[in-house]
């Protein structure tokens, strides 16, 4: 087994492996523990009382974080004519239709949203079996196939998040960087987690939030008490 660096130790040191801490807590423990180089993301997991496997379970949606991401997003679009000019006015740095095509089959996706209008979807499904894997298949649920391409830009921009729940039940998110004043990134989660409440599927038994965590990116897990993370 890899020993621990001193870092590592200093990690694990500052958190209680059997305490559960409350939200505001933790998310200062987070903080102090985002020492690298880099602006770490504050980084949250749920495991949630739902098995994906059942269509009635799925828990997929999106959400605004009130003080945004922290995270430069691109933003590609599948338009023509007015709508191709409303979407790059509005930002989006990846725009086009045929040749946006042939330049995902090739090999390049450049971009960490997708948005489309609807008569584009023909095109756009052709790379399903690109584009799914990576969570980037738009999807009018979603918002990201809409006319309104303009407002799609400037959300997927302003901090609007995607989430979805993976096998084992767990769905997990950034709400912001390190460098995010504490009452931000709280804000961030009780939007994030909100969310994941009112999108509870109405196939859900039991309980529906079983466990929570919030880490850095490089940073040791912190869990937390599911008691106050559900007064969010």
């Amino acid at each position: 087994m890899a020993k621990l660096s001193k870092k590592q130790k200093n990690q694990a040191a500052s958190v209680d492996a059997n305490k559960l801490y409350g939200v505001d807590e933790a998310i200062a423990i987070a903080k102090s523990n985002a020492t690298s180089k880099f602006d770490e993301t504050i980084e949250v997991a749920l495991n949630l009382g739902v098995d994906p496997r059942h269509a009635d379970q799925m828990v997929r949606g999106v959400v605004t974080l009130p003080k945004g991401t922290g995270k430069d997003v691109r933003v590609g679009v599948f338009a023509r004519g007015a709508k191709a000019d409303e979407a790059k006015a509005a930002g989006a740095e990846v725009v086009g239709a045929e040749d946006l095509l042939e330049q995902i089959q090739g090999g390049t996706v450049d971009f960490d949203r997708c948005i489309a209008t609807p008569d584009m979807m023909g095109l756009v499904g052709r790379l399903g079996k690109i584009l799914g894997p990576k969570g980037l298949m738009p999807n009018p649920k979603l918002g990201t196939v809409t006319m309104n391409v303009g407002e799609a830009v400037k959300a997927a921009k302003g901090g609007q998040v995607e989430f979805r729940v993976e096998k084992a039940g767990i769905i997990h998110s950034g709400i912001g960087k390190a460098s995010f004043p504490a009452e931000d990134l709280r804000a961030n989660f009780d939007a994030f987690v909100d969310a994941i409440v009112k999108a509870k599927p109405a196939g859900a038994k039991g309980k529906y939030l079983k466990k929570a965590a919030i880490s850095s990116t490089m940073g040791a897990g912190i869990k937390l008490d599911v008691a106050d993370v559900s007064a969010a």
